[in-house]
């Protein structure tokens, strides 16, 4: 079968989006599959070029088999409401035209984050006249809507007329929540058109391993009790909760507190840190992709944080399989259906959302019942294992997209 991908994001990126956009590509490959990628130039979340790219119209390589066409990008840092949506829309645009080089794909995927990418795919498909699959891991504009980065009006009303119209227009949709079917259903999308397709992680790449010695030795980490959250410093994820966390607990010197990643809320974060004059948190900003298993396997409490609205009841962050898939401690700080799934299988303690006190107190529970920390950890290595591993999920994935092409033809 040949593939052709859409995809706003692909490694060396190191969020959620282009990490499973390139296993799931890396796996069907594997199969004996013809993949394509249409992408930009790697630059997320800070607009800058990485290391031995440049900013051209179209270039091409390959990625573990998968053929890469990297287009023209707007680089912009992943804030400001205005720049972004220009950076979606001007994607879109060059991603629909560098998929003129594909001449006769069988089935055209796109995939949200961001909104913009999936309606690219929706068009390529149409002048192609080739089925089109739409992989949704982002509600939107109902999160932007959330977030308060848009107001009603006809900006929003256009939006929405928009998200309906890329749902009719889709042969079969993927999500990766319960919540999301919830939601496209209610949009008059039949339920045998959606499959739900977890995130996971890639478990060659994380499994139980030792401290990483020479990442505690750089960072100065020996003898600190660490605290961590790990990925995109975005509005979706409240860590200024974190911050203040970390002020109620500065008199415990023994606890260090780690913000890695970059992201929207950077400065904000780093403004906050520094007004309140905390010693016990740092951000270490973003790390390469390669060493993140070796983080995770030298902090001793890692967070998986979302905001405290609806929208981020329907989210599940791919970081909770990563982290447990190494057997680590997790609090998770949210509501909805990873909340649930956590405490169902109890594989990670869960508390309130924003809520400094109440994530105060579980990280002085996890230090105090390390037992219990562990037993935690261990069943979540083994759920992870058994439910969540990529290359399953992208099997069943591709099994999807070869029975709606059945049903298309």
């Amino acid at each position: 079968m040949r593939i052709l991908f859409i995809s706003h994001y692909f490694p060396p990126e190191v969020n959620a989006p282009a990490s499973r956009t390139h296993e799931h590509c890396r796996q069907w490959v594997s199969a004996g599959h013809d993949v394509t990628v249409v992408t930009g130039v790697p630059n997320h979340p800070y607009g800058k070029l990485f290391p031995g790219f440049k900013n051209r119209w179209i270039q091409e390589e390959m990625v573990d088999g998968i053929r890469v066409l990297r287009t023209w990008m707007l680089l912009t840092a992943n804030s400001g409401f205005l720049k972004r949506i220009l950076n979606f829309v001007l994607f879109g645009l060059t991603a629909a035209w560098a998929s003129r080089r594909i001449k006769a794909p069988d089935v055209v995927i796109a995939t949200s984050p961001q909104f913009f990418c999936g309606l690219s795919g929706a068009l390529v498909a149409r002048l192609k006249r080739r089925p089109f699959i739409l992989e949704i891991r982002d509600l939107w504009p109902k999160s932007i809507v959330e977030l308060d980065q848009l107001k009603e009006g006809p900006a929003l009303r256009t939006l929405e007329v928009l998200e309906r119209w890329m749902y009719r227009e889709a042969d079969g949709i993927v999500v990766n929540t319960q919540a999301f079917i919830e939601h496209i259903t209610s949009a008059g999308v039949p339920r045998e058109r959606i499959e739900l397709v977890y995130n996971g992680i890639d478990a060659n790449r994380f499994q139980p391993r030792p401290r990483d010695e020479e990442l505690e030795k750089e960072f100065d980490l020996e003898g600190r009790t660490t605290v961590a959250y790990i990925g995109t410093l975005g509005l979706a994820h409240g860590l200024a909760a974190v911050i203040e966390t970390a002020d109620a607990l500065r008199g415990e010197k023994e606890i260090l507190f780690l913000l890695i990643g970059g992201g929207a809320e950077g400065d904000r974060l780093e403004k906050l840190i520094a007004e309140r004059q905390l010693s016990n948190i740092r951000l270490i900003g973003l790390q390469p992709r390669d060493r993140m298993p070796a983080w995770i396997a030298t902090v001793d409490i890692l967070l998986v944080c979302l905001r405290d609205l609806p929208v981020f009841e329907t989210v599940i962050p791919s970081k909770i399989f990563e982290f447990l898939a190494q057997q680590r401690p997790v609090i998770v700080t949210a509501r909805g259906e990873i909340a649930r799934m956590a405490q169902e299988a109890d594989v990670a303690l869960v508390t309130e959302p924003e809520n400094p006190q109440a994530l105060a107190d579980a990280i002085q529970h996890v230090r105090a019942h390390p037992i219990e920390a562990q037993r935690r950890a261990a069943a979540g290595a083994q759920w992870v294992q058994e439910q969540f591993q990529r290359e399953h999920l992208a099997q069943k994935m591709l099994q999807f997209v070869e029975k709606t092409l059945e049903m298309r033809s």
